[in-house]
């Protein structure tokens, strides 16, 4: 009897490629054959366009060792780290095999991380929290969440959210119980320099830090994998990067000042009285970084506020789609290539051209308009704006 197949799958945005990613890949080739990334489009989490296009990061990931790259839909790309961690997780977990879910993190002890994801999902962490919104009125949800961890776990497990990282791990490790998935977490020490900060001699650089230097003109060379100098010039040269939100800038306050209260109340992670507050800054505001100021307190973070204004400027409104319906490839080598031809099918239609789209379900079709309309507007988001419609032209990528 054929042994079945094992993958490594990661959940990620590649925004852009660098060493610590790299790494990643390379301990998820050394446990098992194929390695699977469910990537974010050309939208990311942070709230803005990704620096490079998806088919150029795809395109990098198999570079560095991906057999298969799947898109994670813009509702969970965009999404706060839960419903991103989950999108991910749901995609990774519909293709039918076993194997292992990577993901780097600042504490890379699993027995630690699944004690919090089990607090977090305890009654006793729902009546902790209550008890600090009474008190502690005004914090931000991530304050009062460490809060109530401390309370039931102690402030030294609670302070391990500080993290941005930890907060992904944490989540991947709920999100993978709540499916029943079949992948089992493996938690990776995160190399470099963390979110926000600058880098030390001989220490890798934070994407943030790269996406700074290429913003600002400066070189990357040797901070990056070669293939990523390479794809960064080559996309300089031809006016496809860096994307910038600054450059939608007019037309996103121009969608915001044409909007109703109640149009903000139906976006994502608007609540308690939020819509009124994003009503009147974009009233006032000249610019998206004034925007940002009026709208950003204790209680709002200022990614919270990001991903409200794109998720308002792209359309994407309740009801949100409980779960991605399709797979939709981006890239993959022959190994990917073999994944997809096994007799046991995914739980998911599988898509790689945009004619196959039209086979699919309503809420498949109304899913990837979605993604589409968004790829437009990121065309607007380039050096040289690009017209509309690579979304339905673009080749699926092969190594």
């Amino acid at each position: 009897m054929t042994e079945k197949i094992k993958i490594s799958a990661a959940i990620c945005e590649f925004d852009p490629l660098h060493f610590g990613h790299a790494y990643l890949l390379r301990c998820m080739k050394e446990r098992h054959e194929a390695a699977v990334c469910v990537m974010s489009g050309n939208f990311v989490q942070r709230g803005g366009p990704a620096i490079l296009d998806k088919w150029t990061r795809a395109r990098l990931a198999l570079s560095q060792g991906a057999d298969l790259v799947v898109e994670l839909p813009l509702p969970w790309a965009a999404a706060r780290a839960q419903r991103f961690a989950l999108g991910g997780v749901l995609l990774a977990s519909a293709l039918p095999f076993s194997g292992s879910l990577f993901f780097g993190c600042e504490t890379p002890e699993l027995s630690r991380l699944e004690g919090l994801a089990q607090a977090l999902t305890s009654p006793e962490f729902s009546q902790a929290l209550a008890a600090t919104k009474a008190r502690a009125k005004g914090l931000s949800f991530a304050k009062r969440r460490e809060l109530a961890l401390a309370s039931l776990l102690g402030p030294e497990e609670a302070s391990l959210l500080r993290q941005p990282n930890n907060i992904l791990a944490v989540e991947y490790i709920t999100a993978l119980g709540k499916v029943r998935s079949s992948l089992s977490p493996v938690p990776i020490l995160r190399l470099g320099a963390g979110h926000g900060q600058q880098a030390e001699r001989g220490e890798f650089c934070s994407a943030g830090q790269l996406r700074e230097r290429i913003y600002q003109g400066d070189s990357i060379s040797g901070l990056v994998p070669p293939e990523t100098e390479a794809a960064v010039q080559e996309n300089l040269i031809l006016g496809r990067a860096p994307a910038s939100f600054s450059r939608l800038e007019r037309a996103v306050l121009c969608k915001l000042r044409a909007m109703e209260p109640e149009e903000f109340a139906r976006l994502p992670d608007v609540s308690e009285g939020l819509e009124k507050k994003l009503f009147a800054a974009s009233r006032k505001a000249g610019s998206l970084e004034e925007l940002y100021g009026l709208v950003k307190s204790k209680r709002y973070s200022h990614a919270r506020v990001r991903r409200i204004v794109l998720a308002a400027f792209l359309g994407i409104t309740f009801p949100l789609p409980e779960a991605p319906s399709y797979l939709r490839i981006l890239a993959m080598s022959p190994t990917g290539k073999k994944l997809l031809e096994q007799p046991e099918k995914p739980l998911l239609p599988v898509a790689i051209r945009a004619s196959q789209f039209d086979k699919l379900g309503v809420e498949a079709q109304a899913l990837y308009r979605l993604e589409t309309k968004a790829d437009d507007l990121y065309a607007l988001a380039q050096p040289v704006p690009a017209p509309c419609g690579r979304d339905q032209w673009e080749p699926l990528i092969r190594l």
